[in-house]
């Protein structure tokens, strides 16, 4: 057998283990396996005390309820659901008003914290004496408390004949908010898929492009290919459903209204909660974002004449994400935990219907590990694209 050569023509001796054992690599990987076996041992230990346990009591153990009768009706549902379905279809209904109200309030508390922001750097005294008014008042006040101020401040609107209304099209009351809707849905879940595919497919374009003008230093562009998925694609599918344009309006008939869209008080007041606590949130990740820009490249956009907006958007902002999108997303990922806070108001989200599925089918760790399974899932994938997204924009070093 031929022996291995260095580089200096000595024999190489093969490596043994104790030689292993001095390197560092080699050291790091062996410890987190014994980590890992030992984390893994524990839980099958754990696992099996707590089934021995269950079977002595004569409780059944496994996830098989998920095909049982739910038992339970739900207020609020984004999908068909009846109290004759079963506890699977139940936390799918739990896992969509959880995604839905966690969407609408990640884009509010975008929207708000950016414009907070904003306003914290704005030369008029004023203006940053309000928006740091709003900061310390909604970081300091504990978000249960905010949650129960604006359900009871919905909940105390005038009844539906006296509501609020805007232009005769739309109504508040304490019924909640009810606004003009299309009357074909199927039709409108088709142009709401086409826009979120869109929206996929033009960050991913984005990522792609980036990397390319990275590695070639050709620059390809995007906008156009964008403007196509983002907005044609959606009309195409209107445009192939028959382009339906009826609404339907609300209108008040006795007691209530009826027609249109209505937003249930729940929602609203759990939306704005955790949007409003967010977004301050938010708007300090902002401030100090474009803190970072150095103010040398702000002084020299002024001295070749850029407005106030073409300086934030084209020298300001990009530089300034690099910097903002790691806590914002911890505290998008936060604001998606905390929607668990509307099992105090009766929204039904996820935590809520956990709760009444363990009340019926006394399967009490597998509802909690499926609970928890579902909000880590969750948690990771929003992880998961705002690393993607912050890959997109890193500035890398050459």
């Amino acid at each position: 057998m031929s022996a291995h050569l260095s580089q200096s023509g000595i024999p190489r001796r093969a490596q043994t283990l104790p030689d292993l054992w001095f390197s560092l690599g080699f050291r790091a990987l062996a410890y987190q396996i014994l980590v890992i076996g030992a984390v893994v041992a524990g839980a099958v230990w754990l696992i099996g005390n707590a089934q021995d346990a269950l079977a002595r009591l004569g409780i059944s153990t496994g996830f098989s309820f998920l095909h049982e009768r739910a038992g339970f009706d739900i207020g609020e549902t984004p999908i068909a659901f009846r109290s004759t379905d079963s506890f699977l279809r139940a936390y799918a209904v739990g896992f969509l008003n959880t995604i839905k109200v966690s969407a609408a309030g990640i884009f509010l508390a975008t929207l708000i914290g950016v414009l907070i922001g904003l306003a914290r750097l704005s030369s008029n005294a004023l203006i940053r004496a309000l928006a740091s008014s709003y900061i310390e008042l909604f970081r300091n006040t504990p978000q249960l408390l905010q949650l129960i101020f604006w359900y009871a401040l919905i909940t105390r609107l005038p009844v539906p004949q006296q509501a609020y209304s805007v232009w005769d099209a739309a109504f508040i009351s304490n019924r909640g908010l009810i606004l003009p809707w299309p009357i074909d849905a199927e039709t409108v879940a088709r142009v709401l898929l086409a826009v979120a595919i869109g929206f996929v497919c033009v960050v991913t374009l984005r990522i792609w492009a980036n990397s390319h003008h990275r590695r070639t230093g050709r620059h390809v562009a995007t906008d156009t290919a964008g403007t196509a998925l983002l907005i044609i694609a959606p009309l195409a599918v209107w445009a192939a459903s028959g382009a339906p344009t009826a609404f339907s309006v609300p209108e008040l008939r006795g007691f209530n209204f009826a027609g249109g869209l209505t937003i249930s008080p729940e929602f609203l007041a759990l939306m704005l909660a955790l949007a409003l606590y967010i977004a301050a949130f938010i708007a300090e990740i902002v401030r100090s974002g474009i803190r970072s820009v150095p103010s040398a490249q702000l002084e020299a956009a002024r001295a070749i004449g850029l407005r106030p907006w073409h300086r934030y958007s084209r020298i300001v902002l990009p530089q300034a994400l690099r910097v903002m999108i790691p806590p914002a997303t911890a505290q998008y990922v936060s604001l998606i935990k905390n929607s668990s806070l509307g099992v105090a108001i009766g929204y039904p989200e996820l935590f809520n219907i956990n709760n009444s599925i363990i009340t019926l089918s006394g399967r009490a760790v597998e509802a909690i590990a499926i609970m928890m399974a579902i909000y880590l899932s969750i948690s990771l994938v929003v992880g998961l694209l705002m690393t993607l997204y912050n890959r997109s924009v890193r500035i890398v070093e050459r």
